[in-house]
């Protein structure tokens, strides 16, 4: 199925990288000929005082707190003028909510949408909340879009690379990108471990069969941890291969495990290197 319809939320401030996001975020809409709904959350955040009061006993409100709302009206307007821009078909909507009730609005909407774009700051928690509750409640594919790296981040996503372990998560992801690995020019399947069994090794060739059923020329690989954690190998990879796309499984292993213990998707939620399509 075609990617047409997308969900960009546009939460936090409206600084240079977070406007770099949304334009790419915008441009490779346009590159799908998608509609984009933009949906601009004005979030309730507490501000101290810049000028230090003397407090005076029984004065309750001396260096308390004031409240006020992130500009989402800036984030809005960085997007309008992409859309205009880039020519993009698109749905403008502000709201006005407290962080917590931020990410479980966002997976509701985005239950009726191709994919949610998400422009990512790096090791942000309410980057990592929302994302995490699209990927567990929406039951549709994310798109992440790294901040800090957006102005280098392509339009044209022509260089793939497929986390491959065999689950259940990797492939729904992999069902999810077929447009995407459709209009590649390079797909790559990598399966990170350091001592691939027959199993395994099967199993990667036969994704590389299933892809040529759909017209898409890929290629398979192991490649070793070596001691490191499979998240930073897929980022050594990507940087090494100037890959444009990764696309993988959310948590293989249980949630919890990962805040814990760490894996994969928590490293690359935290820090994305590249475009990444996840799906769980």
């Amino acid at each position: 199925m075609p990617i047409k319809d997308i969900l960009l939320p546009l939460v936090g401030q409206p600084d240079d990288r977070a406007m770099a996001a949304i334009e790419k975020c915008v441009a490779v809409a346009g590159d799908l000929f998608a509609r984009v709904e933009a949906l601009a959350i004005e979030e309730d955040i507490s501000v101290r005082p810049r000028v230090k009061v003397l407090s005076v006993p029984g004065d309750a409100a001396a260096g308390e707190a004031v409240h006020g709302v992130t500009d989402a009206r800036g984030l809005l307007k960085s997007f309008d003028d992409a859309a205009v821009r880039f020519g993009v078909r698109n749905v403008q909507e502000l709201q006005q909510l407290a962080a917590a009730d931020i990410a479980p609005m966002l997976a509701r909407r985005a239950r009726l949408k191709d994919l949610s774009m998400v422009p990512v700051k790096a090791y942000s928690d309410q980057s990592e909340s929302i994302i995490e509750r699209l990927l567990l409640e929406s039951g549709r594919p994310v798109l992440l879009c790294p901040e800090e790296l957006a102005t280098d981040l392509p339009v044209a996503l022509d260089d793939v690379l497929i986390a491959w372990d065999h689950s259940a998560p990797a492939a729904r992801a992999i069902a999810d990108a077929m447009p995407l690995l459709q209009s590649a020019i390079s797909v790559r399947v990598i399966t990170a471990t350091d001592e691939a069994s027959g199993d395994e090794l099967r199993s990667g060739t036969a994704l590389v069969d299933h892809l040529a059923e759909h017209g898409i020329k890929s290629s398979f690989e192991v490649v070793e941890i070596g001691g490191s954690s499979v998240g930073k190998v897929f980022e050594a990879y990507v940087g090494r291969n100037r890959i444009d796309l990764l696309v993988m499984g959310a948590y293989r292993h249980s949630r919890l495990n990962e805040i814990i213990w760490g894996g994969a998707t928590k490293t690359v939620i935290g820090r994305p290197p590249c475009w990444v399509m996840m799906s769980r």
